[in-house]
């Protein structure tokens, strides 16, 4: 069972779709709160929007329409569907490897364990202690990103490749909840796209390590076997989009700044990451 801070990834996903209709007492809140205080914000004076999950940075009464500019999914029979189908089966004999068990881990957005997703590639160990306003960035544009997908998810309806291809994913606890949320776009390749474009905005000097960490991100929606290729590409163009929304909120900026700061000062304090980046590094080396 999840808790507050570390909900299963069946309870983000039901979160995010139940979010698209939000209570106006809550958006009042939140248009209230963004004109009471330019301050950074700590944790408990952002509300959630659903347990666990932090409102993000963008009005949530005027969210970003992807149905408005991500195509529709390949149509089944097609060329393009036919594409997607050979990808799944090239990435089927990966159950079960390094990248296999990379890709679980991946699927899994709760915090505080998403903060490590980007640690190695970043070269610092994020934290709500060492790095708050860092820590603040990725937790609240997790919902910014997430609930972008949904104006284009809810319109196509698209089934996810274990329903076709009848194989394991790498999270079958999800399995009932994939099967009626729609697979395009891929809300986690959104988030994980949108993050990796945040960071390398913050660090410029590692953008080629967190943009492949980036790919390898929405990828591993591909190996779990719950996205197909053109599901993930979709999601990267959302993920980019709401990123480029979130260069005109005030709010966000004030974050990244903070954030920017707390990098610097984190690698003069030589606060490397807690993992295994050697063991990680092999994993991504599997597809490449």
């Amino acid at each position: 069972p999840g808790t507050i801070e570390n909900p299963p990834m069946r309870d983000w996903r039901d979160r995010m779709r139940l979010t698209v209709r939000i209570p106006l007492l809550l958006t009042i809140t939140a248009v209230l709160a963004a004109c009471t205080t330019t301050d950074q914000p700590t944790v408990a004076e952002v509300p959630e929007i659903r347990p666990g999950i932090l409102q993000g940075y963008l009005p949530m009464d005027a969210p970003l329409d992807s149905h408005a500019f991500v195509p529709p999914p390949p149509e089944p029979g097609s060329p393009e569907q036919a594409a997607d189908d050979a990808f799944s089966q090239t990435l089927l004999p990966l159950q079960g490897t390094a990248r296999w068990e990379l890709a679980k881990s991946d699927a899994h957005l709760g915090f505080p364990d998403a903060a490590n997703t980007f640690a190695c590639a970043l070269g610092i160990q994020p934290s709500e202690t060492a790095t708050p306003n860092l820590y603040m960035v990725l937790r609240r544009t997790l919902a910014d990103l997430g609930l972008a997908t949904y104006g284009a998810k809810n319109a196509y309806q698209r089934a996810r490749p274990f329903m076709v291809n009848e194989q394991p994913t790498c999270t079958p606890e999800d399995d009932e909840e994939l099967r009626t949320d729609g697979s395009y776009p891929s809300g986690h390749t959104a988030i994980g796209w949108g993050w990796a474009l945040i960071l390398s905005e913050l660090a410029p000097d590692r953008a080629e390590q967190l943009l492949a960490r980036g790919v390898a991100f929405g990828e591993s929606r591909n190996v779990c076997n719950v996205h197909w290729r053109s599901d993930v590409q979709a999601g990267m163009m959302v993920g980019a989009a709401a990123y480029a929304r979130l260069q005109n909120n005030a709010d966000f900026n004030a974050a990244m700044a903070a954030a920017r700061d707390e990098i610097a000062e984190a690698r003069k304090n030589a606060l490397s990451p807690d993992l295994d980046c050697a063991a990680e590094a092999a994993a991504l080396a599997i597809m490449n």
